[in-house]
């Protein structure tokens, strides 16, 4: 029965039945600056088609299926067979399948790849973030696994597949394949050095045998699986399939799955392995480098998802303003939010700003880009995974209490949000690999400067960063203690670089007064009442 006490007023509509690529001007215009426009028809259809779904309520009732059913460890079936399986939630299927479909592990063949994936993860991240790991680790996989041909040969046209293929079998019977990747151990996290698993050799080249237990294993249920193992010559990556080539399962057995805190429709579980096959991938000894470009794409995949989860928040935030009446006048006409409102989305759009441009870093491939990668990548990944968190739960208090109810979709945001910079190499990881891009090679310094270079002289307040910019790197003596300060001043000066030359002026202004300006205070809210906020506001509306 319906109440008779009162009728409900002054909610905002659900922010649903809109096109999330779309709506996103920051977004759509990186994609317009940054593809040859030849590509751009193409591309905006895709990316539209997919924003649509993003936005759809089909699409976000799969998306809380998926979290609110996560995923179960079958270690044996109903004969004691073991069988270590993780059954999921038909939502998670159908959420995977879309994603595989609308080419989120495709880039590496297509002109402007990256960049038309990277817009999609940004918007596919906003429909459910726990999905897009297998995504990443798929997609991360290829330019290790190049570095033997005949691997390459067998597994990434399938890797690359826009058809998702569920289930356990010969992968040379499967029209699409998932990876995984498993590197960390208790006893070592983020220090690979200190990883126990051996690789014994078997008798046909290339061929081993594992035994050890690998605390993360991301992506349990997929098909093949890139690890690190320490053979005879030193610490060398191995490819584990779930099925060896006689079609026998392989020794993969899942002890656990982990309990987190957000990324619930995800599997991340606790792998033994003890007799376990696996095939070498590139030279013994050479682990590190031969994974290295997949860390450094599941890296930039955490800045682009780190965007999608901003882009989402100021979005439903600006929407809930923009509805919503308190004082006599709607909340996104009031100077104070009004205020916060536009902060969150300068810290939104130049974390969009920058991973786009990443992305088209890795599309053009030449030399200076390359450099310019080996030290971008790991600033981006320090800073903007950092600013992710402080963002969305910012975000849920402008909705008040309404953003702490799981409903309004905000705390499953706010789980989520410090995901991008625990995994891949949390913070201190970053800041130390930002000192050694810098100490060991100069080229990837010189690249980061011309790139902020091309913006000098058109804000006093970023010239004058990069001055002091300069002043700091000149000086690298007992610079550790102080690393991540100087990936903090990496990262802002090379927004508002980007923003600078690509935003709006009002944009531009407004960051470069508050970032590098040091015209804002500590938290949100604080920006120059003399900007143009209210511009700064309508350009990150959900417009739909």
């Amino acid at each position: 029965m319906a109440g008779t006490t009162h009728d409900v007023t002054n909610q905002a509509p659900p922010l649903v039945g809109y096109d999330v690529f779309g709506a996103d001007r920051v977004l759509t215009e990186a994609v317009e600056r940054h593809l040859a426009p030849e590509l751009l028809d193409q591309a905006r259809d895709g990316l539209g088609e997919l924003g649509r779904a993003t936005g759809s309520a089909q699409v976000q009732e799969w998306a809380a299926q998926a979290n609110d059913h996560p995923p179960r460890l079958r270690t044996h079936d109903a004969t004691g067979v073991r069988i270590d399986e993780v059954d999921f939630h038909p939502a998670w299927h159908r959420l995977l399948g879309k994603g595989v479909g609308a080419g989120l592990t495709s880039a590496w063949n297509r002109p402007g790849g990256q960049v038309r994936r990277a817009a999609a993860f940004v918007v596919w991240t906003q429909a459910e973030a726990g999905n897009c790991c297998p995504l990443s680790m798929t997609h991360a996989a290829v330019p290790a696994l190049r570095t033997d041909p005949e691997l390459a040969a067998e597994w990434e046209p399938r890797l690359t597949s826009t058809v998702y293929d569920r289930g356990l079998r010969p992968v040379r019977l499967k029209a699409g394949a998932l990876f995984g990747m498993g590197m960390t151990e208790k006893q070592g996290g983020s220090d690979v050095r200190a990883l126990s698993t051996v690789a014994r050799p078997l008798a046909e080249d290339g061929t081993y045998e594992l035994t050890g237990h690998k605390w993360f294993c991301s992506a349990p249920m997929s098909d093949g699986f890139l690890v690190l193992a320490r053979a005879a010559g030193g610490l060398t990556c191995l490819l584990v399939p779930r099925l060896l080539p006689d079609d026998s399962r392989n020794v993969f057995l899942l002890q656990r799955l982990k309990d987190k805190l957000g990324n619930r429709s995800n599997a991340s579980g606790e792998v033994e392995f003890d007799g376990t096959w696996a095939r070498r991938v590139g030279e013994e000894g050479h682990g590190v480098r031969t994974i290295i470009e997949m860390v450094a794409a599941t890296r930039l995949d955490c800045v682009l998802g780190s965007a999608g989860l901003m882009r989402q928040a100021v979005a439903r935030a600006v929407h809930h303003c923009g509805h919503r009446e308190a004082f006599g006048a709607l909340l996104v006409d009031q100077p104070l939010m009004r205020n916060v409102l536009a902060d969150l989305a300068l810290e939104s759009e130049a974390a969009t700003t920058l991973g786009l441009r990443l992305a088209a870093a890795y599309d053009d491939g030449g030399e200076q880009e390359r450099a310019f990668l080996r030290l971008a990548v790991p600033v981006a990944k320090y800073w903007v995974t950092k600013r992710c968190s402080a963002v969305v739960v910012e975000a849920a208090e402008c909705l008040g209490g309404n953003g702490y109810v799981e409903e309004s979709g905000l705390p499953r945001l706010v789980r989520e949000s410090p995901l991008n910079s625990v995994w891949e190499g949390a913070g201190n990881v970053q800041a130390l690999d930002v000192l050694r891009a810098l100490r060991r090679e100069p080229a990837a310094l010189d690249a980061y400067l011309r790139e902020v270079g091309q913006a000098r002289g058109a804000d006093h307040r970023l010239d004058g960063a990069i001055r002091e910019l300069l002043t700091e790197l000149a000086d690298l003596a007992g610079v550790e203690g102080r690393a991540r300060r100087l990936a903090e001043r990496l990262a802002l000066v090379l927004q508002g670089a980007l923003l600078v030359r690509f935003a709006p002026p009002e944009v531009a202004d407004a960051f470069c007064a508050a970032r590098l300006g040091g015209d804002g205070g500590a938290t949100f809210g604080t920006l120059p009442s003399t900007l143009d906020l209210a511009s700064v506001v309508e350009r990150a509306r959900p417009v739909h």
